[in-house]
């Protein structure tokens, strides 16, 4: 769809709040640096910027955790005979399809300064390092319920730590590479498939209501006689 004018101008002056806010926190640090600070950078009025974000982490955390009930009910909507690999696998796909038309467009060293301020700054370090810990037990927690009895906590743990953080770590060695936004998205994509060959081997354990009855199960060396 054709941006408008309006989107424009929102989109242009979020960016450049993102940009005077990285180029702040490089400069004389995160934890000196204003909200008031970001707004005079930017040139735009302190209500102006508190209409865009709440807070000055927002300027590198905004985008994260919106959306994330798309993951939870794409899991609820497990479908018939998908295994647990397949249903982390369609969760991601249906998140990125629902996500990515609305994230703006962001230039190389603008994902390489935010990356390198979350990783050189304790308290972004702290608040990243929650987020995805508390987004993998969400999701573990939901794949258990729709594995009622078939899978247990702990391989449910083992696979969305292997999913979410193959998916953070390609994406973050791209943006390290100073690679463009297209090209996060296809790391991404190739951390998916490499998370995916583990994943597919997790198979769901029978239900106790598929278990064949004792009396059906042959005696060791009993033959059929006619």
């Amino acid at each position: 769809m054709q941006e408008t004018r309006r989107e424009r101008k929102k989109r242009l002056t979020r960016q450049r709040i993102v940009m005077a806010a990285i180029g702040l926190f490089e400069e004389q640090g995160y934890e000196q640096t204003t909200m008031a600070q970001i707004a005079a950078a930017a040139d735009v009025d302190p209500k102006t910027f508190s209409n865009y974000f709440r807070s000055k982490d927002e300027v590198l955390f905004v985008d994260v955790e919106q959306d994330y009930d798309v993951m939870f009910e794409a899991i609820a909507k497990r479908r018939p005979q998908e295994s647990p690999g397949e249903v982390l696998g369609r969760m991601v796909q249906e998140y990125r399809a629902h996500r990515r038309p609305k994230i703006p467009r962001r230039e190389p060293e603008e994902l390489s300064a935010a990356a390198r301020l979350v990783l050189t700054t304790p308290s972004l370090q702290a608040k990243g390092l929650y987020m995805l810990m508390e987004l993998q037990r969400r999701i573990a927690d939901e794949l258990v319920k729709v594995f009622p009895g078939q899978l247990d906590p702990i391989t449910a743990a083992a696979m969305t730590g292997s999913l979410l953080g193959a998916i953070q770590q390609t994406g973050l060695a791209s943006v390290q590479l100073g690679r463009s936004q297209e090209e996060l998205w296809e790391a991404t994509q190739r951390g998916l498939d490499i998370a995916m060959s583990g994943l597919l081997s997790v198979r769901p354990a029978p239900m106790v209501s598929e278990l064949p009855e004792e009396s059906d199960i042959p005696l060791t060396g009993e033959r059929n006689t006619p």
